[in-house]
């Protein structure tokens, strides 16, 4: 399996046709057809579906696209770093982040950087708290942000954050009146949440169960936008993690405290194989700064409480768990 294979494969991916992907390699319509079929020769199944001039990919190029893009991702970076190196410019830098984290958070702490230090090249990916370790490991990555549980070997700890989960309505909702809102007032009411249930999620219902309520139905989001949303347009009450709530303002809602603590934990984290290059170690510090700056009691731990902190989350989960059974 060759490299230049893998990208005629990501092209066909991408466009949807051999000749657009042709064109967007810079290759002939033919070339990219012949080499599109000695992968698949290689591979012994096939990738694509003809039809006409388009093409449809099968299940298995789906799942294949899946390791394919973040490889060629990878090299792509090790080219741009390998240059930079070369020519003595600052260092490309790479973050991995979860949606929340990174639309409401890291773009606010690359602004506050000095503008010196940023390098010509950076990438900015969000993705499942799963699949960051995975970024992170792989080398490709200089730093990820992520919800917590979060633990691997091979991966540094700077600090952990966390602040209180916020309710977000919209703006003419009776219950936007209250400055600090009732758990009590969701009962009966459409909660809008989010799907993981090992992370956030279990804690929501922790609180619900804690207080003998329950809401009258559910709609899950795999983001906090989405929840936001539909809050806006009265599909329900959001009860979300607070860095989405208070980083990307949404006009139409209001995001009010809840009087129960559930907690938002969140960790900075950096692959232990790699040093950190200068950038990365003043954004871990300005993503502190942001996080305190926008995060209603914020609250900032050290590495080391985290431990004690991951037990706590497991007995969480574990409870959960025993709850749900009959």
């Amino acid at each position: 399996m060759e490299i230049r294979q893998l990208e005629a494969f990501a092209a066909v991916m991408s466009t949807g046709s051999i000749t657009a992907a042709g064109q967007l390699l810079g290759r002939s319509q033919p070339v990219v057809t012949r080499v599109i079929q000695e992968l698949e020769a290689e591979l012994g199944y096939a990738l694509f579906e003809r039809a006409g001039p388009r093409v449809r990919p099968t299940q298995r190029a789906c799942e294949l696209y899946i390791e394919v893009e973040p490889f060629l991702g990878g090299l792509r970076q090790i080219e741009r770093r390998a240059r930079a190196i070369g020519e003595r410019r600052l260092q490309p830098i790479a973050l991995v982040a979860t949606p929340a984290i990174g639309a409401g958070l890291l773009p606010a702490a690359l602004g506050q950087l000095d503008q010196a230090l940023l390098p010509e090249h950076m990438q900015l990916r969000t993705t499942s708290a799963e699949q960051i370790v995975g970024a992170l490991l792989s080398g490709n990555v200089d730093l990820g942000v992520s919800s917590l549980p979060l633990e691997h070997r091979g991966l540094d700890l700077h600090w952990i954050g966390e602040a209180p989960c916020v309710a977000v309505l919209r703006h003419d909702d009776p219950l936007a009146h209250h400055p600090v809102l009732p758990l009590a007032a969701l009962s009966g009411k459409r909660l809008l949440t989010l799907l993981n249930g090992n992370r956030l999620r279990h804690r929501l219902d922790q609180a619900f169960r804690s207080a003998d309520l329950a809401p009258a139905a559910l709609f899950e989001n795999s983001s906090s936008l989405n929840a936001m949303m539909a809050a806006r347009e009265g599909l329900g009450i959001a009860v979300l993690e607070p860095a989405t709530a208070f980083g990307v303002p949404l006009e139409g809602v209001v995001i009010r405290p809840l009087d129960a603590e559930i907690p938002f934990y969140f960790g900075v984290f950096s692959p232990s194989s790699k040093p950190l290059s200068s950038v990365a170690e003043a954004l871990i510090d300005e993503i502190e700064r942001v996080a305190h700056a926008r995060l209603h009691g914020f609250k900032r731990h050290p590495a080391s409480a985290y431990k004690p902190l991951l037990q706590t989350l497991h007995a969480e989960v574990t409870a959960d768990v025993e709850n749900e059974t009959p």
